[in-house]
């Protein structure tokens, strides 16, 4: 199984804004005083646009699926919480913490994919937890490490163990469960997706691992990326902060690698972690300050891999 893909879904915003049911567990989410929601979203869809023109430009396939006005959608710009793609054919759709984060789940999206030629099998259906307080929130709360069969999960209000369990089963994942800390105001709290203090790529993992405050745990997770051969970089919470745990390794033109990126995460890297990237792939940044704000969210959550086959 391939680790990386060429093809990302991305959802362009219509009303992007501090969505106020997601921020009671999403502590890098703030209000931007002053601001119109108007010109929060002009912003957005600024910061959006320029991060799609970068990434087509290198030869990532792009495929854009504009957002509605209704349902009221302020984080639909994070679409990887809802849907991942897979080479078997298969679609998993997940539950969701927020109600409002719900509605995000379109068919017309999944038919606009087939229309370009990708080919749906099986759609895996989770989102019934939701109604028994259940959550897995897609590649945020999952890291999957496709090519060595391995998913990381830290456990959150959003990453239910069980439901993990369940998906690892039902797509022969070996599961890796641990808990993952941030300091909110002096006191330890559960960081709400994996992929914020966490990224996979091919060859190298970054990763906070001061974030695991259980040592074993943390010994656990570090040994699994070791012993797949991966070269761990390392990251501090003042750079998961910065958004640097929230990057994704994807495929341009002539399958060179790219490691995309915001601009704030990368200007908090250390002159010797962008040495030590650069072994494996191109950075590719791109300024999402206002969306990293209101939505809590960066670079990679903006971006679910396609990894279907094509018809």
């Amino acid at each position: 199984m391939k680790q990386t893909t060429n093809s990302i879904l991305m959802i362009r915003p219509v009303a992007f804004r501090m969505n106020e049911q997601t921020a009671v567990n999403n502590y890098y989410q703030k209000v931007l005083d002053g601001l119109l929601p108007a010109t929060v979203n002009a912003k957005a869809q600024q910061e959006f646009d320029d991060f799609v023109n970068k990434l087509r430009a290198v030869g990532v396939d792009v495929t854009v699926v504009d957002d509605t006005l209704n349902p009221d959608t302020p984080d639909s710009i994070f679409p990887n919480n809802w849907v991942s793609f897979h080479e078997n054919g298969d679609v998993a759709l997940y539950p969701m913490f927020a109600e409002n984060r719900r509605v995000e789940r379109r068919e017309e999206i999944l038919d606009q994919l087939e229309e370009k030629g990708f080919k749906i099998d099986t759609i895996v259906d989770y989102t019934s937890a939701e109604e028994d307080g259940f959550f897995l929130e897609g590649t945020g709360s999952l890291l999957l490490d496709r090519a060595n069969e391995k998913a990381y999960c830290a456990l959150s209000p959003r990453a239910d163990e069980e439901l993990f369990i369940e998906f690892c089963e039902d797509f022969d994942y070996a599961p890796i469960v641990f808990e993952a800390f941030q300091t909110v105001d002096g006191e330890r709290k559960l960081i709400y997706h994996t992929n914020v203090m966490m990224c996979l790529g091919e060859t190298f993992a970054v990763i906070c691992a001061e974030c695991i405050d259980d040592k074993k745990e943390r010994k656990m997770v570090l040994d699994n990326l070791k012993d797949d051969g991966k070269e761990v970089i390392l990251i501090t919470e003042a750079q998961v902060n910065n958004f640097a745990g929230n990057m994704l390794e994807v495929r341009g033109a002539a399958d060179k690698r790219y490691l995309v990126m915001s601009a704030a995460a990368h200007t908090s890297l250390t002159a010797k972690q962008i040495e030590q990237l650069e072994k494996h792939a191109t950075i590719l940044s791109s300024s999402l300050d206002t969306i990293e704000a209101c939505g809590g969210g960066s670079a990679r959550c903006m971006m679910a891999e396609i990894f279907l086959p094509k018809a």
